[in-house]
């Protein structure tokens, strides 16, 4: 959530700055509801000012046995008006707040402006894809090999759900167990969170109120609870309403889970195979650091999922996002993309984000150096490190061989227990 002082001070910067972002800010609709909730807010205080003079004189008074039923009368009506006024406040509040909820965060200065991902800006490749001729796509390699099973898993759940068999199931699990075991050796503290989290847990990282459609969720008794859309929205929350001594900082944690996300609007879109699922597996990387050293970590936070990709031997590249690509929450981003030898093109595999305060002050993310004088936001990062599937996909493709096996790759063979899946 942006800050409302910032708007306040220069409503047209900002403005200026989100339509790099795609995004029209109402400045109107901003000015009229602020105004509305400060005039209440300074008229309910008028008012408590009032009635504690009233109060005084009532007691003084009293003391001097005068009559104060006129000033009692004054008081009722008094607590009448400011009642009204107190449930007024609260109706501006969240009127205020529901508005400032969907402004999504503005570029950081030095993100290239573009309008969609066609002005996004190649930073890097690592490795060389290699010429296979007439490269099959997961789905027949899969299939082939017999460790996919796309028809069973539909037949259980629908569309966009796998059953994984055999030594599909354990190369999966092998993926797991090494990225958990890279980023912990790397000084990234494991976690293992839940998978289901409370509204305002969603609302901290900023998939509510806006991204509810893409948002399964479930209930305990009277009580939501949202299946987690990826590690990031109970890592980031889990020092919510806390004041961190700056001298913990950086935090970097990871954490597996299963993600849950419904792709409302993708139909038509990867609908075939295991690159868009309903259910799939990743390993997060969350970061909190201080705002001076929020772009230093954001190297660090990429370098590390980078750096699983190079273990594998899977070629990528690094593209930065320009502003209209940018992510609702997200200042600045770096996406890693995969070579998929089917497709003849990189894909996503890792999307790395800074947040700057963000979430921050949505989730009441704070920290506080020993010689402030008070504590200030934390900035908070994530990015994938990295999506189990994807990475899956990858192997399959990029190792594939004439005869239809696949290559483990050799950092995976100890875990795998073979050389070759045949």
């Amino acid at each position: 959530m942006l800050d409302a002082t910032l708007l306040r001070h220069g409503l047209d910067t900002v403005a200026e700055k989100l339509t790099t972002k795609n995004f029209t800010l109402d400045c109107e609709g901003f000015s009229r509801l602020d105004l509305e909730r400060r005039r209440i807010i300074s008229e309910a205080e008028s008012l408590k000012a009032e009635r504690n003079k009233v109060s005084e004189e009532v007691a003084k008074l009293k003391r001097l046995t005068e009559p104060v039923d006129h000033l009692i009368a004054q008081q009722h009506e008094m607590g009448g008006r400011l009642k009204a006024l107190e449930s007024a406040e609260r109706e501006a509040e969240n009127a205020f707040r529901d508005f400032m909820s969907r402004i999504p965060n503005i570029p950081h200065e030095s993100v290239p402006i573009g309008k969609d991902e066609s002005g996004n800006v190649e930073i890097k490749r690592w490795g060389n894809p290699q010429e296979i001729n007439n490269p099959l796509d997961h789905v027949e390699i899969a299939t082939k090999l017999g460790i996919m099973d796309f028809e069973r898993a539909s037949k259980i759940s629908g569309a966009r759900f796998t059953v994984l068999r055999g030594m599909g199931a354990k190369l999966e699990r092998a993926l797991i167990q090494f990225f958990l075991d890279q980023n912990i050796q790397a000084g990234w503290e494991e976690l293992l969170v839940p998978y289901m989290v409370l509204p305002h847990t969603v609302f901290g990282t900023g998939q509510l109120p806006k991204f509810e459609h893409d948002l399964f969720k479930t209930f305990k008794g009277e009580e939501t609870l949202y299946l987690i859309p990826t590690a990031e929205v109970p890592v980031t929350n889990i020092y919510r309403d806390e004041i961190i001594g700056a001298e913990s900082l950086p935090i970097r944690h990871c954490a597996f889970t299963p993600c849950f996300r419904s792709e409302a609007g993708s139909y038509g879109k990867d609908t075939k195979g295991y690159i868009r699922q309903h259910q799939f597996h990743k390993v997060e990387l969350v970061a909190f650091t201080s705002p001076e050293n929020g772009a230093t970590e954001l190297e660090h936070l990429t370098r590390q999922a980078e750096s699983l990709l190079e273990a594998l031997e899977l070629p990528y590249r690094r593209v930065e996002l320009c502003s209209g690509d940018l992510g609702f929450g997200s200042q600045k981003t770096f996406d890693l993309e995969v070579w998929l030898p089917s497709q003849k093109c990189y894909r996503e595999i890792s999307s790395c984000s800074w947040y700057g305060d963000f979430q921050a002050r949505r989730a009441n993310l704070k920290y506080k150096a020993k010689e402030a004088k008070k504590p200030d936001f934390l900035h908070t990062l994530n990015g994938s490190g990295l999506a189990v599937g994807r990475t899956l996909v990858a192997i399959l493709e990029n190792f594939q061989q004439k005869d239809n096996s696949v290559l483990v790759p050799k950092i995976l063979r100890n875990l795998m227990g073979t050389d070759i899946l045949k």
